[in-house]
């Protein structure tokens, strides 16, 4: 079995968050959805669950982080090509997301952009040139 990655993610409306991410090209999984609860998968391997408030504190005693005031966490969804990464975040914003919170980034052989879902929490989308990234990091290291 392949590992997977589950991202659990506290939403103010499970309903419309799961629609932004239909949007985001995530496929809903009924099988592990109800009221409280949304399973949106982007692969057979990375899988983000939408939490109502009330249902994210079943797992942690901690306060829930508004992610429009505090970082916790930067995640960061692979795409493979340079208009794919600007594809994805366009459909964030049409989708009723922020577009690019943060700075492009364009090194050449990585391109990045980012967005923020409805609740603030934000999401890199990249592209990377793996063989350029690490002849550039090899030409780093020696100079």
């Amino acid at each position: 079995m392949q590992k997977m990655i589950f991202v659990n993610l506290p939403v103010a409306n499970v309903a419309k968050s799961t629609v932004f991410f239909e949007k985001l090209g995530a496929k809903r999984d009924p099988r592990f959805c109800d009221d409280s609860t949304s399973m949106m998968s982007f692969s057979e391997t990375i899988h983000v669950m939408l939490l109502s408030h009330a249902r994210f504190r079943d797992f942690t005693p901690k306060a829930i982080a508004d992610a429009r005031k505090t970082s916790e966490v930067l995640l960061c969804l692979s795409e493979e090509s340079r208009a794919a990464v600007d594809a994805t975040t366009e459909r964030a914003v049409a989708a009723g997301g922020k577009g690019d919170p943060c700075p492009k980034q364009d090194h050449g052989f990585m391109y990045g952009r980012s967005f923020e879902d409805l609740d603030g929490h934000i999401f890199e989308v990249a592209w990377m040139d793996v063989e350029a990234a690490v002849s550039a990091s090899s030409q780093a290291k020696s100079a």
